[in-house]
């Protein structure tokens, strides 16, 4: 039987996440400071979207025009193309970058040039990721054909293998987004309704699509093979490679945050119902790593904090370290799981173990132990 709606209960240390909320404001009010980008946000901003648009004007502009140089403009992209994601895009998108609507619109329209669509990301990340962290059937995070994610899906023989071809995947991602996932994606979604709630049509939101994945073609395909002074073979190499860095940036921070071997995952019983409430529901299913890290958590847009980015998506993340220590001293009052790596290198080696447990079945074994 396939179950509409998840519900969670909302009996459940409903005080905890009360309090968390109630303190977090009161930061914000007694400092007198906006739960918006401020002033190290903006540079930030400029920093990436120059990173990452800055090199592609070097090369097509013929400054850069030989073979090593262009490659580390291609490097350099990818990098930025990351950035943009962690830093801007996914801020924005979340209505967390700024209180006027207009401006998170247009930064969040900056996912169509890293190749992916925002009514898409809207629907799988804000709703399905978000509300349904690690919950079978809904999460499509942890939904991937040839990844076993989760202890509550069949496990399959090819996936005593996936810790080896997983970074493989993960560096493919951006290709996958642009060429196909985004068509899947719509019309899965509009099976279910969901685009609805985006206020979109089908036929409105597959023009859109179309519409931008053809100029972001004409912009970083065709005007680079038109342009650039090297044998197309060389100028595809640099396109991949830029691809494979974001790809697999963007796996190495996103999924050592919910997949790895502390986080808990969850099936509905046959009405739907979760035993835990929303926000220890994220508390079990999210994980934060490498907070000693400044550096690391301003490339990736706070999302090492991903505890405080799940329970409070509407606050830009530059201000995670300093709610972190909130959150951290509520949780421990409630005696609710605070999950934490202290490095991003223990993060990725729990998330890779735990590929492995999960592809050999180990993992299956452990939890019927406890």
């Amino acid at each position: 039987m396939k179950i509409a709606v998840v519900k969670f209960n909302t009996k459940d240390h409903k005080e905890f996440f009360k309090e968390v909320r109630s303190n977090v404001n009161k930061y914000f009010k007694d400092n007198n400071i906006s739960r918006y980008a401020n002033a190290a946000m903006v540079f930030k901003t400029v920093f990436m979207i120059g990173l990452y648009f800055g090199p592609l004007v070097l090369m097509l502009t013929g400054v850069v025009s030989s073979l090593w140089p262009v490659m580390a403009m291609w490097v350099l992209m990818g990098f930025g193309m990351a950035g943009v994601g962690f830093s801007v895009m996914h801020d924005a998108n979340h209505g967390s970058y700024s209180k006027n609507p207009k401006v998170n619109n247009a930064l969040g329209f900056l996912i169509s040039f890293i190749g992916g669509y925002r009514e898409n990301w809207k629907i799988q990340h804000n709703i399905l990721h978000h509300s349904f962290t690690n919950v079978e059937g809904f999460d499509e995070d942890i939904k991937n054909p040839t990844l076993r994610l989760s202890p509550k899906q069949e496990r399959k023989w090819f996936h005593k293998y996936q810790a080896f071809y997983a970074p493989f995947l993960y560096g493919i991602m951006t290709l996958y987004w642009y060429t196909a996932k985004d068509y899947q994606g719509l019309a899965r979604y509009k099976k279910r309704h969901l685009l609805e709630g985006q206020r979109i049509s089908y036929k409105k939101a597959i023009a859109e699509l179309t519409f931008n994945k053809i100029w972001y073609a004409l912009l970083m395909i065709v005007l680079p093979f038109v342009l650039i002074d090297l044998p197309w073979w060389q100028i595809l190499l640099g396109m991949l490679l830029m691809h494979f860095i974001t790809g697999l940036a963007l796996g190495l921070v996103f999924q050592p945050a919910h997949v790895i071997e502390e986080t808990s995952y969850y099936i509905p019983d046959e009405n739907g119902s979760i035993d835990n409430n929303w926000a220890i529901h994220q508390m079990k299913t999210t994980s934060n790593f490498a907070h000693g890290n400044r550096l690391l958590s301003w490339f990736v847009g706070g999302l090492n904090y991903q505890v405080e980015h799940h329970l409070f998506p509407n606050i830009c993340h530059i201000h995670y370290r300093k709610i972190s220590k909130i959150v951290k001293e509520t949780a421990a009052k409630y005696d609710v799981p605070y999950l934490q790596h202290k490095t991003f290198y223990g993060a990725v080696k729990s998330h890779f173990v735990t590929l492995y447990k999960l592809g050999t079945g180990k993992f299956d074994k452990e939890l019927a132990k406890a």
